[in-house]
């Protein structure tokens, strides 16, 4: 048995999650959205990153990035070190993508912001 509290909605219902060989059982969850995130909490946790990338020329030195969707919260530290090691050239616009595949995820890593060269 496992305590989470939703994060689906604003109102952060406690959940209780019970697994009993292939079935996933949640109570508390006030709307489905709850028991959808009980249940792939549970079996496949992923994660968003956000981080930034190192800007050659840019008005700032780095500029913000993030996941375009979720990853799997045990590759997330993979990712991370990809985006450490990532750097590229003003401008950028927001929406870019500046990391394909990032980590062999499938996932793409894109700016946040728009930033203009120097």
């Amino acid at each position: 048995m496992e305590e989470l509290t939703c994060i689906g909605c604003p109102i952060g219902c406690t959940l209780t999650v019970e697994i009993a060989g292939d079935a996933v059982s949640v109570r508390g969850n006030g709307c489905p959205r709850g028991e959808k995130y009980a249940k792939d909490e549970v079996t496949c946790p992923m994660r968003m990153v956000t981080s930034t990338i190192a800007l050659r020329g840019g008005t700032i030195a780095r500029v913000s990035v993030k996941t375009l969707e979720p990853v799997p919260k045990a590759r997330v530290m993979d990712c991370m070190a990809e985006i450490r090691r990532a750097s590229t050239d003003a401008p950028v616009r927001a929406g870019c993508v500046l990391i394909e595949n990032c980590a062999g995820t499938g996932v793409n890593v894109v700016a946040t912001k728009s930033v203009d060269a120097r």
